[in-house]
């Protein structure tokens, strides 16, 4: 037996016996959650037999309070105690299957022996031996295998710096607990482990990565130092996939001050909220908060207002070339974009201080309360030495008492009796019991109808009068779509101001913000009413960051003052008009250069070369591109004489490639409208699902899907259902052409009828069958 058979039998010996202690400690820990379960379930049943209650006095009251804490607090425990029980038991599931996928020997300097470390997605503490049996690919010392070959080595424990030599890198490939495959290396990851994980078929979700992170990866990952790591990468260059890890490492790192309602991610599109939401509980943590850039305008937007969804500005962009007002709608877009209209914002807000705010009336049932004009006399009577923000508090309050005795007032009026008359029977048994329960009820002296007459007055008048309170209180009171109106009759430095100012206001006037409107809109809100700070999220990731504004990234700086950030996106997939070509180095204006880390991350591991050498000869510059050497069918081109044609072959070609055993198949048309043609041609002959916006789970099989939306996402094939002249010929078509084709993980196949796209024409042919 060689020495190389040796140590593969006893690295099986000991998967074996690390498999038999996690299922031993499963065992275990399923009682104890089981016992968990119990107690959560007995002390719910019991929970108001075991709390004293008696309400007679004070000393009582208190008693009472103290003992319902008692009570949830222990049964908050046992839950706290039960849900760790199910995440440690969710980690050992994996690690019974497959304990780690590495091993380290490091000799760290004036030890006098080294140590073997095998790294796994989560910790194992032998406690008969008293030793970590399998480190987390999380803890400081495992960052010597993703960071360093065979040699002097280093890594960053808590406290200091440790130095030594790394004298063996091992990887294994275990399925099942059977030792697959085990090479010992002096590179990063050895290309045999990736090649294994990059040839498989693509998942409806997005898998854990730990074990084939590369060292640029790693860089991201346990970045802690920056406020700002700015992540400029290719597609396919694993930038989500780094992103994922990184929240876990934090909630690792971090894991005494920290839970993942602390972190916010935000995302393309609902679709890849799905695709991504495995990533973290496969490695026993819980998903981070996360939404859209959208869904989060129109939860802070507090207005009786709809705005345009990014995917209809982007719609008329692709759609409406010959429109009238295409050229005033780009020109608006771009400018209410940039940071010059941020400025141009920011200075007309200065000239408030001295006049000009807008107000509204406030009214009940159509009386008029308190004027607009005796509103922006108080507000301008506070001084200019104090800022908007809190002259309006000052308002708020001083309308709140002026409502409270106005309210008084109003229980005299008419209208109030006639609302006595359409009260529910309960309504009025509530005001008899009022009445006579009140303290000060004296029988002898006081009409017991006149009593009930006035809480029923009381009742009604603050039952109309409550809304009222809760608008003042929220500062609605201020008429910020005026404010914007009036900002808009300002001569702002743009070509077709006039029809830009036209448009955006007849928008308004029918409730609509379009989409370029909503950011400087909500901007101008916040710095009225105060940016509230929020505190909670610490670090806040931004994915597809090509597709953010500079005016977007100030929102969210000044929205999330002291948060870290990190940012990821490709300029080379810029798709809406009021992206960020300019790659994310604007953002080195909004921060420190100082506090800012930038990794740039070239080499594309999703799709096979051939693909990659195709999809980055479709860019003007995309030379700096590197496939990884995995190699792959070309993409396949077809001309199609008529639709007819065509659908019969994407039909074809989709046949085959499920034939073949891919299980992600995507139809990629350029719009909604493409989309549905699509789907309709095809529909009754084949399985196929229809992907919209609305669309919040990702499922595998064949979708169809518009480009905008395959965002992010990978399938193991893809067809591009009509890449011609008609389609894809104007300069900012380009990336949107090339995000489609870099979706593809093992087969791109483009179709098309007339004259071929002039991107792909312009391409030599050895690119392509």
């Amino acid at each position: 037996m060689t020495n190389w058979e040796m140590e593969k039998e006893y690295e099986q010996e000991r998967i074996e016996i690390v498999i038999d202690k996690v299922t031993k400690s499963k065992h275990h820990l399923k009682q104890s959650a089981g016992e968990a379960t119990t107690d959560i379930v007995s002390i719910r049943k019991r929970f108001w037999e075991d709390v004293t209650v008696n309400v007679e006095n004070e000393d009582e009251t208190i008693e009472t309070v103290a003992s319902i804490n008692q009570q949830t607090e222990l049964l908050s425990e046992r839950e706290r105690r039960q849900n760790h029980s199910m995440k440690q038991i969710a980690v050992l599931n994996r690690l019974q299957a497959s304990p780690y996928f590495a091993r380290i020997d490091f000799h760290e300097k004036d030890m006098e022996e080294s140590e073997q470390i095998y790294i796994g997605i989560g910790t194992f503490y032998d406690e008969e031996c008293e030793e970590f049996l399998i480190y987390d690919w999380r803890a400081p010392i495992s960052s010597v295998y993703y960071d360093f070959s065979p040699g002097p080595a280093r890594y960053t424990a808590p406290s200091e710096e440790v130095s030594g030599e790394l004298l063996l890198k091992r990887q294994y490939i275990i399925r099942n607990g059977v030792l697959e495959g085990m090479f010992d290396t002096g590179e990063a990851i050895r290309d045999d482990l990736l090649q294994e994980v990059l040839g498989k078929h693509a998942d409806t979700q997005m898998k854990s990565i730990v074990a084939t992170i590369q060292r640029e990866q790693n860089i991201i990952i346990r970045n802690e130092k920056s406020r700002l790591l700015l992540v400029q990468g290719a597609a396919g260059s694993g930038k989500t996939s780094a992103a994922m890890q990184r929240i876990a490492y934090l909630l690792y790192r971090y894991r005494e001050g920290m839970n993942a309602e602390n972190i916010l991610l935000f995302s393309p599109n609902p679709l890849f909220n799905s695709y991504v939401s495995n990533v973290l509980p496969e490695l026993g943590e819980d998903n981070m908060q996360q939404t859209t850039f959208q869904q989060y305008l129109l939860a802070m937007l507090g207005e009786n207002l709809m705005i345009e969804d990014v995917f209809d500005q982007l719609e008329f962009v692709l759609n409406n070339e010959g429109d009238l007002h295409y050229t005033t709608r780009m020109n608006g877009i771009q400018y209410k974009s940039s940071l010059s209209y941020l400025h141009g914002v920011d200075a007309y807000l200065e000239t408030l201080k001295q006049g000009g705010l807008v107000f509204k009336n406030i009214k009940i049932r159509g009386k008029l309360l308190v004027s607009a004009v005796e509103i922006s006399e108080y507000f301008y009577q506070l001084g200019s030495e104090k800022s908007i923000p809190d002259r309006l508090q000052f308002v708020s309050e001083w309308l709140l008492k002026k409502i409270k005795k106005l309210e008084k007032v109003e229980r005299k009026d008419a209208w109030v009796e006639e609302e006595i008359q359409y009260l529910e029977k309960e309504d009025y048994l509530r005001s008899y019991r009022i009445a006579n329960n009140h303290e000060d009820h004296d029988r002898d002296s006081f009409d017991e109808g006149e009593r009930e007459q006035r809480i029923l007055s009381e009742y009604v008048v603050k039952k109309r009068f409550k809304p009222l309170y809760k608008k003042i209180k929220s500062l609605a009171f201020l008429d910020v779509r005026a404010i914007y109106k009036k900002m808009l009759e300002i001569e702002w430095p743009v070509t077709d101001w006039e029809e830009i100012r036209s448009l955006t206001i007849n928008e308004l006037n029918q409730g609509r913000l379009l989409y370029e409107d909503a950011t400087p809109f909500l901007y101008m809100k916040k710095r009225l009413e105060g940016f509230a700070t929020n505190s909670q999220i610490r670090f806040l990731f931004i994915d597809e960051a090509q597709d953010y504004s500079p005016f977007q990234f100030a929102f969210l700086k000044n929205l999330f003052p002291k948060s870290k950030l990190t940012v990821l996106g490709d300029f080379n997939q810029t798709i809406y008009a009021h992206g960020n070509n300019a790659g994310l180095d604007i953002l080195t204006y909004l921060f420190d250069k100082n506090d800012t880390e930038k990794v740039i991350l070239n080499r594309s591991y999703r799709s096979t070369k051939e693909i990659v050498e195709f999809t980055k000869s479709l860019l003007l510059d995309g030379s700096q591109i590197e496939p990884f050497n995995r190699t792959g069918r070309k993409p396949v081109i077809i001309q199609c004489r008529n639709q007819e044609l065509l659908v019969s072959e994407v039909l074809k070609k989709t046949k085959g490639f499920l034939e073949s055993g891919h299980k992600t198949i995507a139809i990629i048309c350029k719009t909604q409208a493409e989309t549905s043609l699509a789907y309709e041609m095809l529909k009754g002959k084949l399985k196929v699902k229809r992907v919209g916006v609305g669309k919040t789970t990702f499922t595998d099989g064949v979708m169809i899907v518009p480009s905008y939306l395959a965002k992010g996402i990978e399938f193991d094939s893809v067809i591009i259902y009509n890449a011609s002249e008609d389609q894809y010929s104007l300069e900012s078509e380009r990336k949107l052409l090339y995000t489609s084709c870099t979706r593809a993980m093992h087969e791109l196949c483009i179709c098309f009828t007339g004259e071929m796209s002039p991107f792909i024409k312009s391409l030599p042919e050895g690119l392509y069958e």
